[in-house]
């Protein structure tokens, strides 16, 4: 059963009438990250949609949550504008052609290659509007930086997968896109070679923005953005500290631009459909080790982003796979998340490490405060939560 109000006061109404736990969704295009949400009801904001402020000259953009974020990404770009996080574009990788709304992307804070450079999307998050599990609208920040006294409730909320809240209308900080782009392809020896090329572009004074690793040729991609003089001035210095490194070619333009939508959107992971997918958080150095280990482990087929901060994994959806997922991430002192898989696989199995103690004990007041009754996604981040 799916309740889809087309208003605020619908979703408020919706929660205090609610017989049971509620799965929370905009489009649904994100349904199978994390673990297979316990409730038999659906709550869904995708009627709620639509820009309700845009003011290019103040970079600030409003929308209601359901609004999908290819009309938001049009909007912006008619005025030469731009979300700096470059959100994850994840339809392929859950094979649906459902696109993901703007409350869905900051309820999940996913970010794509530029996050290096420009901060995440909670970092360009000024002002929410969200009902919590009383059925109170609840509103935190506003249209600029430095709005936020006690709480940062829109800090929390994002990243939260719905667990906390029901977004209604989210506030955004844009910026101006880039005028030209230019990619940097250093072909290396190995993984630890590439590494170094990617450290050495983004310790450089040249402004890289993207910092990915195709493991398997493999090639260390670095970009430039800016104005088109700036761009063609930075490529050239920077290719000539690289060229000690491998051999260097430039790709511009579009040809760039395509490259990192396919970076951001993870196709050169090359994941079968039946595959599970990983996304680890781990400290550069460690990549390369990782990389090896579970390469032997079971053939993984990964894609590194963020400086080598970001590995994608590929591999078989097992728990034999998942189990050794873990441990690798474990002993580089990472973290990690299974992105995609089966839905048994999911509900079996920890998608993300445990929390601390105490962090447990603070996120379990949070809850508490905002969602007392337990009805906004449970089970989805852990098992019983």
């Amino acid at each position: 059963m799916i309740a889809a109000p087309d208003t605020e006061a619908g979703i408020a109404d919706a929660i205090r009438a609610a017989a049971g736990p509620l799965a929370i969704e905009g489009h649904g295009s994100k349904r199978g990250l994390l673990r297979p949400v316990q409730a038999a009801q659906t709550l869904s904001t995708r009627n709620l949609s639509g820009i309700t402020l845009y003011k290019p000259t103040e970079m600030v953009l409003a929308a209601r949550a359901g609004t999908p974020l290819p009309e938001i990404e049009a909007t912006l770009a008619e005025r030469g504008q731009m979300l700096a996080p470059e959100p994850i574009d994840t339809s392929a990788l859950f094979g649906t052609t459902l696109p993901a709304t703007i409350g869905g992307t900051v309820a999940t804070n996913l970010s794509g290659p530029r996050r290096i450079n420009a901060g995440s999307v909670r970092d360009h998050l000024l002002g929410i509007r969200f009902v919590n599990g009383r059925g109170e609208v609840v509103r935190s920040g506003g249209r600029v930086l430095k709005n936020v006294t006690g709480l940062d409730l829109c800090k929390l909320l994002a990243g939260s997968h719905g667990t906390l809240g029901v977004l209604t209308e989210v506030t955004m900080k844009v910026l101006p896109a880039t005028e030209a782009t230019a990619t940097l392809k250093v072909a290396v020896p190995d993984l630890a070679t590439g590494i170094r090329a990617l450290s050495a572009g983004l310790t450089s004074p040249y402004g890289v923005t993207g910092a990915a690793l195709l493991p398997d040729s493999p090639v260390a991609l670095l970009r430039l953005e800016d104005f088109r003089e700036s761009v063609t001035y930075r490529a050239g210095r920077l290719r000539a500290d690289l060229e000690r490194l491998g051999q260097v070619t430039l790709v511009e333009g579009e040809e760039s631009r395509t490259l990192w939508r396919q970076v951001r959107d993870a196709e050169p992971l090359a994941a079968a459909p039946g595959d599970a997918i990983w996304r680890l958080s781990i400290r550069p150095s460690a990549a390369p080790a990782l990389v090896a280990t579970l390469a032997a482990a079971f053939g993984a087929r990964t894609l590194l982003d963020w400086g080598g901060g970001l590995v994608w994994v590929a591999g078989p959806a097992t728990e034999a796979a998942h189990e050794a997922v873990v441990a690798a991430t474990q002993a580089a002192r990472g973290s990690h998340t299974l992105f995609r898989a089966p839905e048994p696989l999911r509900a079996a199995v920890a998608v993300i490490p445990p929390e601390a103690p105490a962090l447990a004990a603070i996120a379990a007041r949070v809850k508490a405060a905002l969602d007392p009754a337990g009805l906004f996604n449970p089970g989805r981040m852990r098992a019983g939560q």
